[in-house]
């Protein structure tokens, strides 16, 4: 069977080498030399993380780091385990042939691995981008045969060990799509065809940093054509919060709902009109983070849109906090936090998209512990000195002080995480997070809770919620709204 095998290898070798293939002998040799030790899955993955948004940087890591784990399997398992020699290149025309001729064991090709891992990695985050980058993968696969260095087989197995390199990603790094949140509990929301009897408030200033003004009304318009639009945030339009109560109460003439196009604060300030009125919420994601609509399974306006139409959508969480029980109180759909929470937040974002969620982590948490002083407060009655004090709506995957995101919206808790102050407490809770050990140590303390009563503030301390930053009264009392808010999204098919 094995000798059968080898000689239609060979067979199949020979009667490549003999055909003619029109074009090929411009192109094939030039791609597979770009392919050489992955330059051209790297450089492709650099402009889609450059030019693209937050999931074509996902979809990047997740294609270099299959093409990682299928380069290391080839080299130090495959090529060492089965030594085959490489073809004999009578049959190749001189014209096809490399320059530098390979030294290593044929088997199994090593650009067929790296080639197809990284494009099932990208398609798994990101299938149109995955069937762009197929073909280039298949005819890096098949340049190797084209010229003369490699056996088909060797070819096919080493697609074969590529492909099963990023479903090995897959299963220690889930793709967003494996976890995203449960589509519960469902709730009623109008169809809107077109965005029919939806009033959108866009915010103008949300995810702006430089380059020219983007067209609000515009981008709406593009996927909800009969949507109304207000922009707000220019110099001589109207204020966020006019403009939402206004189209509040357009979107309850219309019998529809109330739309938001902007970052996190927009879409708090949006929520807490909609929940006061009663209309469910449409969540355009247009800020620089956009951590609720992401967490909502929410990524593109079209997303968005589709689940407008349809007429899809859930209930969820708010987690509220107020001075006093007969005081007016604010509203959170993400996280609260007291102390350097916003810091660390601040530093792992910056280096998550270079280094990954769990090392920028811990750098973040690092740097902030090194120069923060703690504050001392009580917690529930119970006084104690703390760095940070995180509270999410609902629970937060990752590490224990850098929280990264959730996979239920509706779970009826606050996720209360404390660092707290202490002898040698920056330096335990470092050899913690690199041990991967952050939950077992005494630094860090962990609660899941309806209800938290935070006192005895000092003066001058301040707060965040949802991107925004507020001085601190001298009490406060966390609470939980459980699935107080309908927002659209489109549900999974049955």
């Amino acid at each position: 069977m094995r000798s059968l095998l080898t000689h239609l290898d060979r067979r199949t070798f020979d009667l490549i080498a003999a055909r003619e293939w029109p074009g090929a002998q411009r192109v094939l040799p030039r791609l597979t030399r770009s392919a050489n030790h992955g330059l051209l899955w790297f450089g492709l993955a650099a402009g889609a993380a450059a030019l693209g948004g937050r999931p074509m940087r996902r979809a990047a890591l997740r294609g270099v780091a299959s093409l990682a784990v299928a380069s290391a399997t080839v080299n130090t398992l495959g090529k060492r385990s089965v030594r085959r020699q490489r073809p004999l290149l009578d049959t190749v025309p001189v014209i096809r042939q490399l320059h530098r001729q390979p030294f290593t064991s044929s088997f199994p090709s090593g650009h067929a691995a790296s080639a197809v891992a990284f494009a099932t990695g990208v398609a798994m985050e990101n299938k149109w981008w995955g069937l762009a980058v197929a073909p280039v993968a298949a005819s890096v696969a098949f340049s190797r045969v084209y010229t003369g260095v490699h056996y088909p087989g060797d070819v096919l197995a080493g697609a074969a060990l590529g492909a099963g390199a990023a479903f090995a990603v897959r299963g220690f790094a889930p793709t967003r799509a494996q976890l995203a949140p449960p589509a519960r509990p469902r709730a009623q929301a109008p169809a809107l065809p077109g965005g029919r009897g939806l009033a959108v408030v866009a915010n103008q200033r949300s995810g702006q940093r430089s380059g020219p003004r983007p067209d609000r009304a515009a981008e709406v318009h593009g996927v909800l054509p009969k949507a109304e639009v207000t922009v707000c945030g220019e110099p001589d339009g109207p204020s966020l919060d006019k403009a939402l109560e206004d189209a509040a109460e357009r979107a309850k003439e219309l019998g529809g709902a109330l739309g938001v196009l902007g970052g996190d604060g927009t879409v708090n300030a949006a929520a807490a009109v909609a929940v006061r009125h009663g209309l469910p919420l449409a969540v355009l994601p247009g800020g620089t983070l956009n951590h609720f609509a992401y967490d909502l399974g929410i990524e593109t306006y079209a997303a968005a849109a589709r689940a407008v139409e349809t007429g899809e959508a859930v209930a969820v969480d708010v987690a509220r906090f107020r001075a006093g029980p007969h005081l007016e109180g604010r509203q959170f759909l993400n996280t609260f936090s007291i102390g350097a929470y916003p810091e660390v937040v601040r530093i792992r974002e910056r280096w998550a998209g270079r280094i990954g969620a769990w090392p920028a982590g811990v750098l973040a948490a690092w740097e902030v512990l090194r120069t923060a002083e703690p504050l001392t407060l009580r917690i529930n009655g119970e006084r104690r000195a703390v760095w940070l004090l995180f509270v999410g709506n609902c629970q937060y995957r990752g590490l224990g002080f850098a929280p990264v995101r959730r996979h239920d919206l509706a779970d009826g808790v606050l996720d209360v995480r404390v660092v707290h102050g202490g002898r040698l407490a920056r330096t335990r809770l470092l050899l913690a997070a690199l041990t991967g050990t952050p939950r077992s140590s005494p630094v860090l303390g962990e609660a899941r809770l309806s209800r938290l009563r935070i006192s005895d503030l000092p003066e001058g301390t301040t707060l965040a919620f949802d991107g925004e930053v507020a001085h601190a009264p001298g009490e406060l009392t966390l609470e939980k709204q459980n699935e107080a808010l309908t927002v659209y999204r489109l549900l999974p098919e049955s």
